[in-house]
């Protein structure tokens, strides 16, 4: 997640920070595993699977406080390695906040690598919760406390300043991190960013609408960094296209009202004026067709060609619906304009706003996800709102680290956590780039009055999708 952090929410009871345990030559008892349906895999031989149940790992922290347990799922007990663990074996420490006013939200991400954890992992894996704080401080010294006791992996944190102030201590000991953010300047070197990136989301929706016939893009955007950073890789996604970027503007997100910035945007006066000119030159003529021709135009707002076909409007909620129909309202409607946005869109309530209908945004493999949720809701209850894609992450970081040391390949090399055939996780298919990206293969839906609709499904593999 970039720097932006969710509200507060509901706090816990402070968890004791657990420790990691000293490595021994015995292995642990084996808890049962858990009866867990594993989700529905991507059809596609090349995708190494990330969800083929395996024997049950340990916790040797236990869980953190305040973890429901449904009844459907039977949770092993708490395991403390003894002295001398079996060679082999793998210490994933995962950086959440689990204690602060982002308690309850790190205690969503862990109960989800927790599913991972008892659906793929085996008994060489050992998943450590350690308490960040939700700060830079407190991600530092977990951190420190992880990599001075041997962890081979780090999964987490959340927030982008987190990540930066562990980031340093992870590269000086060569531990990869799998983070959460969204944030791409804190990824690169052997740091990587498994958050839904801007990136990844605008090249998806820029590539199908430019194969529907559009163009001329533009983009209209909140002055953020959010909305900066979406900006400059439209540019980019334009360009790999062969389209055209016509313009790019930036609106002030606090404004309590955008219709003038809306209707520069829109070039409405200028389109007024060409209206303007062509009834002037059609009275001029005043031949058999002038009433005919005059009627036609006397419907019109606007005369002459739009100055673009698609525009890519990153954001969400009231403004995004107040900026739609502004458009419309300076005749720039879905007839002329293909409305475009990214995962901010996914949001049932905008059909409400008829300006939105037919506008097109990139969003993860619904049933896959879908069937996450169902697994996580059996073990812990629903997903807490607006939670549910990092949830996602968090699963998938931690089944990705349980497969591969699974596989046996001593640590966790660039070349295995870089596959280029990518992995089959709970929203898609997805790779880990060299720069520290987490590209993916998403699906393309169209809003609707009544929620939205798939109109370009997520690619089964990365070969499929080039």
């Amino acid at each position: 997640m970039g720097g932006a952090k969710p509200a507060p929410q509901t706090q816990v009871p402070p968890p004791r920070a657990p420790e990691l345990p000293k490595k021994s030559t015995q292995a642990p008892p084996q808890p049962p595993l858990p009866q867990v349906q594993a989700p529905p895999k991507v059809q596609s031989e090349a995708l190494p699977s990330l969800t083929q149940p395996a024997p049950p790992a340990s916790v040797p922290g236990g869980l953190p406080g305040g973890i429901s347990q449904a009844p459907q799922i039977v949770m092993p007990q708490i395991v403390v390695p003894p002295k001398g663990l079996e060679q082999g074996e793998v210490r994933a420490a995962l950086l959440l906040p689990l204690t602060g006013p982002y308690a309850v939200f790190g205690q969503t991400l862990s109960n989800a690598a927790q599913l991972a954890l008892f659906e793929v992992a085996d008994g060489r894996f050992n998943l450590i919760p350690l308490d960040t704080k939700g700060t830079a401080e407190g991600a530092a010294a977990a951190a420190r406390m992880a990599l001075a006791q041997g962890a081979d992996v780090i999964l987490g944190p959340v927030f982008s300043p987190e990540v930066k102030a562990v980031a340093p201590l992870a590269r000086e000991q060569a531990v990869p991190m799998l983070t959460f953010t969204t944030d791409r300047t804190a990824a690169g070197q052997g740091v990587y960013a498994m958050g839904f990136l801007p990136g990844p989301q605008v090249a998806r929706v820029v590539a199908y609408a430019q194969s529907q016939g559009k163009s001329r893009f533009a983009v209209l955007a909140p002055a953020t960094d959010y909305g900066r950073a979406v900006a400059e890789a439209a540019k980019v996604a334009v360009a790999v296209a062969g389209a055209q970027m016509v313009r790019v503007e930036f609106y002030d997100p606090t404004a309590a009202d955008l219709t003038k910035e809306v209707k520069r945007f829109a070039e409405f006066d200028a389109r007024a004026r060409a209206l303007a000119r062509e009834k002037a030159a059609v009275v001029a003529r005043n031949d058999d067709v002038t009433k005919s021709v005059m009627k036609k135009l006397d419907t019109l707002q606007t005369f002459g060609e739009t100055p673009f076909d698609a525009v890519l409007i990153p954001d969400d909620g009231v403004r995004l619906r107040s900026i739609a129909s502004l458009l419309a309202y300076w005749d720039l409607d879905g007839d002329q304009v293909r409305l475009l946005g990214t995962m901010l869109w996914d949001d049932p309530k905008l059909g409400v706003e008829p300006a939105l209908i037919g506008g097109w945004y990139p969003a993860p493999a619904p049933l896959s996800h879908a069937d996450f949720e169902r697994r996580y809701e059996k073990a812990f209850g629903p997903v807490p709102p607006r939670v549910g894609s990092l949830a996602g992450i968090a699963y998938d970081a931690t089944a990705l680290a349980g497969a591969l040391a699974r596989q046996g390949q001593g640590g966790y090399p660039a070349q295995a956590l870089q596959n280029p055939n990518g992995f089959a996780g709970v929203d898609g298919i997805f790779r880990l780039t060299a720069e520290g990206i987490a590209e993916r293969g998403l699906a393309v839906r169209e809003i609707t009055r009544n929620g939205s609709r798939e109109i370009s499904p997520s690619p089964e593999s990365f070969v499929a999708a080039q």
